[in-house]
């Protein structure tokens, strides 16, 4: 027994093919809907490796800072520096004035 199309009747046909049309939208939405999350997670993950390694070269650019700091603190210096005689008077070295 074969089918024939014809002695289906035109409001059938137009039906099937609203919900055929219906499908293929609904499963190009649902493709571009998976398409952009998949492309926001990508996003979102190089953001954060970015962000992180970022934060984290800082972070050891800080703590190599504070231990050259702490290790330059911490080494006694091999002499005080001599205090030089200057001709002042007083607290300030002397400073001509011309003005007055």
């Amino acid at each position: 027994m074969q089918f024939d199309l014809s002695s289906v009747e035109t409001a059938t046909l137009v039906f099937i093919g609203t919900l055929v049309f219906g499908l293929v939208l609904a499963a190009f939405v649902l493709v571009a809907g998976l398409v952009a999350l998949v492309l926001l997670g990508a996003g979102k993950l190089s953001w954060t490796v970015v962000s992180r390694t970022l934060l984290a070269t800082v972070h050891g650019i800080n703590a190599g800072w504070d231990r050259l700091v702490n290790h330059a603190a911490a080494l006694d210096p091999g002499g005080d520096f001599q205090a030089q005689p200057s001709p002042s008077t007083g607290t300030y070295p002397r400073v001509i004035l011309r003005d007055s």
